[in-house]
């Protein structure tokens, strides 16, 4: 199993970095400029001025590229729900704490929509990677909280499953028309049956 881009990134040479920070400046660019659809390993090297067998090596495919893209992001809102200020960090009640990170978490969701789209649907199991273990895990932890002696497992299962980028791309788009403010009604609604 290869480990995650970020996770190679500690023992990088200063001119594999150099590479990294120009092929991650260039995928943003033309994701800025003419959306996630045109992101192509291809045009990214050569907005890069790298090989596109770079672009493979370090990437390993479009998905790679894109968790790459996602990964800042992700950081800091790990960094938010395991030691930022309550209730999104610790410090609320665990119920609080539930609601201000699946909220946190449905507009991050939804500000990177496209780029998670291509992350997670590279494969059948694609979304099931290092940050929704975090996530599950970290749902888990506070529902035992809330619920003692409930299979905490299949409820964080249960709370992420409305936040899959396929799903909201899906019920976002334009003739569905769900919005955020949708979504995160929704989701008050599922834990006010959790908490009930």
């Amino acid at each position: 199993m290869s480990q995650s881009p970020s996770a190679r990134r500690g023992d990088e040479r200063a001119d594999a970095a150099r590479n990294r920070a120009k092929i991650l400046a260039a995928a943003e660019e033309i994701v800025a400029t003419h959306g996630v659809e045109a992101l192509s390993m291809a045009d990214v090297a050569a907005a890069a001025g790298v090989g596109v067998g770079t672009l493979y090596r370090r990437f390993g495919d479009r998905s790679g590229l894109a968790h790459a893209l996602i990964d800042r992001r992700e950081r800091e809102f790990q960094a938010a729900y395991l030691s930022g200020p309550p209730p999104l960090g610790p410090g609320a009640p665990a119920a609080e704490r539930i609601r201000a990170f699946l909220h946190a978490l449905a507009a991050r969701t939804v500000d990177q929509l496209d780029l998670l789209l291509v992350a997670e649907t590279a494969g059948p199991f694609a979304r099931f990677g290092g940050a929704y273990h975090a996530y599950h895990r970290h749902l888990a932890i506070l529902i035992a909280e809330v619920k003692p002696g409930r299979d905490t497992s299949y409820l964080a299962d249960a709370l992420l499953a409305p936040l899959a980028a396929n799903l909201l791309s899906y019920r976002m788009g334009e003739e569905r028309g769900l919005t955020l403010e949708a979504v995160l009604t929704g989701l008050d609604d599922l834990l006010a049956g959790l908490a009930g």
